[in-house]
């Protein structure tokens, strides 16, 4: 389980505390079938499940809201009652780069491609809710940079803190106007 605020640790562990009862873990539980080594963890054939268009959506509307949020100095947003942190933007980002570089076909056998998301993008960030002081145009140049471009940077946040991180400061502080 996770938690976004520690005051939510109850919450989760009365649900947790229900199927376990007095066991404090469940590792009688072990998977025998499944072997994780190098090799499975990078074998795709057994995944389930397809890529869709709102799956793509959601993917860009994710990465964009949460580096805006980030932007403004915040490590963590709400979207959809989900709380969404660098954690899921990077899943996001990653999951588009990915897609495109392997032309990934989703389930009505759209090729993703780069042109397409781009469209896509246009589309949701016109759908974002701007408001005064904003930062939605700077993290649609950061997510783009991150999630379009050939290479893979290694990390979402870090061309952020090239162009808008101040010498001296400390990142937080640096990125709330």
């Amino acid at each position: 389980a996770w938690v976004a605020h520690p005051d939510l640790v109850p919450v989760a562990r009365a649900v947790f505390d229900v199927v376990l009862g007095d066991r404090p873990h469940q590792l009688d539980r072990q998977r025998t079938d499944v072997v994780p080594d190098d090799r499975a963890l990078i074998d795709l054939t057994g995944t389930h499940g397809l890529i869709t268009e709102t799956g793509i959506r959601t993917n860009l509307t994710v990465g964009v809201r949460y580096l805006e949020t980030w932007l403004r100095g915040h490590g963590a947003v709400t979207l959809k009652n989900l709380m969404e942190d660098a954690a899921t933007a990077e899943i996001s980002r990653s999951q588009i780069w990915q897609w495109i570089h392997v032309h990934a076909v989703t389930d009505t056998g759209e090729v993703i491609t780069r042109e397409w998301v781009e469209q896509l993008l246009e589309d949701e960030f016109d759908r974002l809710p701007r408001f005064d002081d904003d930062r939605y145009d700077d993290a649609r140049r950061l997510f783009e940079e991150v999630a379009l471009r050939e290479d893979f940077p290694e990390f979402l946040t870090l061309p952020a803190y090239t162009r808008h991180l101040r010498a001296g400061q400390r990142p937080a502080l640096a990125l709330q106007r």
